[in-house]
């Protein structure tokens, strides 16, 4: 990573304080960054902290195929309580004992909810509706029903069970979990499906994203630290890390700057982005593979 004092042109890491909307952040690095064209990559939830991925001056053009890569989340999930948000956030609404829930019926129900699985949306959340952002729905106390959406958990794992009271005098149960999974999934929705199955309720109590795609927590700076020294990862950089790399030639890349589509080695495959280079090191493109052929996503040279 390099550091920057003029505007930057790059992927900025930020480690998300809880209470703020992602849209906050983006608003806080716009004054940070002396730029308005400030975006991010994947939504996290206000009481979640963790890896904010920022696009800052031509990086915001990468950010719509950075927000399809995996995510990894530590988190604890509270067994016995249901609240209207899924997550602490939200007032509870019912709750029951969980002090009889064994480990192994914890086990048994969240390898059901590992692999490619079909998951609903929180009600209060950003998903639209006819149009209509279901949390705006849910506020105006409307019924209605999100349509299940495949999502993938590649791996979902407990670490620890604690015996808890909560406020209310129900004896629950707080799993601290670890989830990888594709872009688009709500881990909140996980802690209520896993409690609903246990007849018990669940919501997620906290939430810290650790990964996005190859970004981790090692690389991200809260925005006080931003604010002190901004820390940008050069676009050439962010997309080598995020993308496969292909080299071309300066003949090659001169057609794919001016939009023509020229033939795709095999090995890139079709249907995802892919890095190109010129000859002397500069990131040209992202382009993707169509029936062989390079189809541009966005120039950078």
């Amino acid at each position: 990573m390099t550091q920057q004092h003029t505007t930057p042109d790059g992927l900025v890491i930020v480690d998300k304080p809880s209470g703020f909307t992602s849209h906050d952040v983006v608003a806080k690095m716009r004054g940070i960054a002396r730029t308005r064209r400030v975006g991010h990559a994947g939504t996290l939830d206000p009481m979640a902290t963790g890896v904010l991925v920022l696009g800052v001056q031509r990086a915001t053009k990468l950010l719509g195929h950075l927000a399809l890569t995996e995510k990894e989340y530590l988190g604890t999930i509270r067994l016995g309580q249901n609240t209207l948000t899924d997550d602490a956030e939200g007032d509870i609404t019912s709750s029951a004992d969980a002090s009889a829930v064994t480990r192994e019926s914890v086990d048994a129900v969240i390898s059901k909810l590992t692999g490619d699985i079909m998951q609903v949306p929180s009600k209060v959340s950003a998903i639209k509706i006819d149009g209509k952002r279901s949390y705006k729905r849910a506020r105006e106390g409307e019924d209605f029903e999100i349509p299940a959406r495949p999502v993938t958990v590649s791996s979902f794992t407990v670490y620890d069970v604690r015996d808890a009271v909560a406020e209310d005098g129900t004896p629950v149960l707080d799993l601290v979990v670890s989830v990888v999974c594709s872009s688009g999934t709500y881990i909140r929705a996980l802690a209520r499906d896993l409690g609903a199955d246990l007849g018990v309720g669940g919501h997620l109590t906290a939430l810290r994203r650790t990964r996005v795609g190859p970004y981790k927590l090692d690389a991200a700076r809260t925005l006080d630290q931003h604010q002190e020294e901004l820390t940008v990862m050069p676009v050439a950089e962010a997309a080598e890390a995020a993308f496969p790399r292909w080299d071309v030639d300066e003949k090659r890349g001169r057609l794919l700057l001016n939009g023509v589509r020229i033939e795709l080695p095999e090995e890139y495959g079709s249907g995802r982005a892919v890095a190109v280079f010129g000859p002397d090191g500069r990131f040209l493109a992202l382009v993707e593979g169509q029936r062989g052929k390079a189809k541009s996503l966005a120039v950078f040279a």
